[in-house]
């Protein structure tokens, strides 16, 4: 038997017929499954299908291999792993959107406090904030307004001066700067606070003088009277203080002094033969109340000078210089507590932020109300007695160094009109005076409310006591 090679169209009609046979003919398709394919195959080698038949028997071989439910169970396996792993992915992420939205809570609380701290420092730099803001009682530092940074589209670059992510220092405010400047210079007090200020003040003073009562023929021959006066004093005065504000730009103030004074005078006279006298003289008392009045002219802007004025009334409570004993010579035989005269002074003082010091000064005018004494001091009628009046001035600077320790310099002087006085039918004037003291005070906080301050005045002229000490620590707060 010869072999045909069927054409292509015979060819696709033989395995079409088969198919159709094997669709019409399941039962048989699937009792002979492969065998009867491969036989087909082989019965119809003029088609040419060996190939595409034993290709498809292959795949049903391989389909009766592996059952359609353990397939479809691997691939639902499979599905649940993945939805399981985008289930925990979900989980992270929704954990990570937790975290990231406590911390823009937190930032946004962040953001909230720098917006009020900078209100806070805009109103004190542009606004007008009073003076009793100032006050050093606790109140957080108010910084003060510095150099202006470059703006949008300037060629200034601002550096920064401190390592960026590192917190500033603290800065000092105006009322740490001032706290050891001299007393009645500082800030005022708050509206409705009571603040009391308990000092103890000590002066050392000592005089040396010569003089000469007679005429001189030539030089070294003298005829008269030589006296030479070696005096020691030694005051120690407690002070009993206590401010109030009034409002926020008006404060009031009462002082009552007591004095305990220690003085010690030699006096060597030169006449016919040499007299040597030598005088102890202690006393102690009330010295002259005063009264005082305070008040703000003008609120701080920026680092202008913000001015305060003052007056202030003293009395004559303490023993005045006319109530003590004298002796037939004239010698006072004890001291007195006070100047024995009513006065009256007004000043104005200032206060001018310079970061990082604070400038202060001031001046004044002190008037003794004068009044008649009448009385006999040993042999001689005292009448009426005019005190000298005074003309004050001071200029100085305080710093803070840190927080709690701050410290002023700075320099007062006095000049002292003379005092006219009725001696008799006469009418005496004495010398004018000249005061000069340099001022150097420090200032630490022990806790947050008290502070303890110390000044020094140290005398530059003749006239001026040679040293004074002060202490003082105020306690109190609001009614």
């Amino acid at each position: 038997m010869s072999n045909l090679i069927a054409p292509p169209v015979l060819r696709h009609v033989g395995v079409a017929a088969v198919g159709l046979s094997a669709v019409f003919s399941p039962s048989q398709a699937k009792a002979h499954e492969t065998p009867a394919l491969e036989c087909l195959c082989d019965a119809l080698p003029f088609l040419d299908t060996a190939p595409t038949w034993n290709a498809a028997a292959a795949g049903a071989g391989a389909a009766a291999e592996s059952p359609p439910a353990a397939s479809v169970e691997s691939e639902i396996d499979a599905q649940r792993r993945i939805l399981a792993e985008q289930r925990a992915l979900i989980d992270q992420q929704n954990a990570m959107l937790v975290e990231q939205r406590q911390q823009i809570v937190k930032m946004q609380g962040q953001l909230i406090t720098q917006q009020a701290q900078i209100d806070r420092l805009s109103s004190f730099a542009l606004a007008e904030a009073p003076l009793e803001m100032f006050r050093g009682t606790g109140m957080g530092g108010q910084g003060v307004a510095g150099p202006a940074l470059p703006g949008p589209g300037s060629d200034a670059v601002a550096l920064p001066d401190a390592p960026v992510g590192e917190a500033p220092p603290p800065t000092e405010s105006t009322a740490e700067r001032v706290a050891a400047v001299p007393e009645g210079q500082g800030v005022l007090t708050r509206a409705g606070h009571l603040i009391f200020e308990p000092s103890l003040e000590y002066t050392r003073s000592s005089t040396n003088r010569l003089v000469f009562r007679g005429i001189e023929l030539i030089p070294g021959i003298q005829i008269g009277l030589i006296e030479a006066t070696d005096a020691d004093r030694d005051t120690l005065v407690g002070t009993a203080s206590m401010r109030y504000g009034i409002t926020d730009r008006l404060e009031a103030e009462v002082r009552i002094p007591y004095l305990y004074r220690n003085d010690r005078i030699e006096v060597v006279q030169q006449r016919d033969e040499g007299i040597v006298r030598s005088i102890a003289l202690r006393e102690d008392g009330v010295g002259d109340a005063e009264f005082s009045l305070r008040y703000q002219f003008n609120r701080p802007v920026g680092q202008k000078p913000i001015f305060v004025g003052t007056l202030r009334v003293k009395s004559d409570t303490g023993k005045g210089p006319f109530e003590i004993g004298y002796d037939e010579f004239g010698v006072a035989t004890g001291l007195a507590t006070g100047s024995g005269f009513w006065a009256v002074q007004p000043g104005v003082n200032f206060l001018m932020p310079s970061d990082p010091a604070v400038i202060y000064g001031g001046a004044a005018y002190l008037y003794h109300i004068p009044r008649d004494v009448n009385k006999l001091v040993g042999d001689v009628l005292i009448g009426r007695v005019d005190p000298g009046d005074a003309v004050s001035a001071n200029i100085g600077f305080g710093f803070a160094l840190n927080p709690r320790f701050s410290f002023s310099l700075g320099y007062r002087h006095n000049y002292i009109f003379p005092t006219k006085t009725e001696i008799g039918d006469t009418q005496q004037k004495s010398n004018y005076i000249h005061v000069g003291s340099l001022n150097f005070g420090m200032s630490y906080r022990l806790t947050e409310r008290d502070v303890l301050n110390m000044g020094f005045e140290i005398g530059v002229t003749e006239d001026a006591p040679d040293v004074s000490i002060t202490l003082r620590m105020p306690f109190g707060g609001k009614l």
